[in-house]
């Protein structure tokens, strides 16, 4: 198994997210450091901090593990929107629509 590797893939969701490591730490119940130690591969997990790293991040566990899956992971402005509330949604898409009618111009 490569940590390492593990470590990075958790780090570049957590980073997509805009989660600090103190962040992450706190919603995984576990300590900055450990979350530290995870990201940069010096030590493993057990398999209930797994769960909570793939709740937390919405990662499948298999991309954590050993970075496949049947799905790819959401880019930044996919995880952005599924972060939204419902209800602001109507107004991000409008936003959105906005900005591509004045940049196609």
């Amino acid at each position: 198994m490569d940590l390492l590797a593990i470590g990075q893939r958790i780090r570049k969701q957590r980073e997509a997210f805009g989660y600090t490591r103190d962040t992450l730490s706190e919603l995984l119940d576990i300590t900055p450091r450990f979350c530290a130690d995870i990201e940069l591969g010096v030590k493993g997990m057990s398999v209930q901090t797994l769960i909570n790293i793939s709740r937390t991040l919405r990662l499948p566990t298999d991309y954590i593990l050993f970075g496949t899956s049947q799905r790819e992971p959401p880019d930044s402005l996919a995880l952005m929107l599924q972060s939204c509330e419902p209800k602001l949604l109507p107004h991000i898409e409008q936003l959105l629509r906005t900005f591509l009618a004045a940049v196609d111009r």
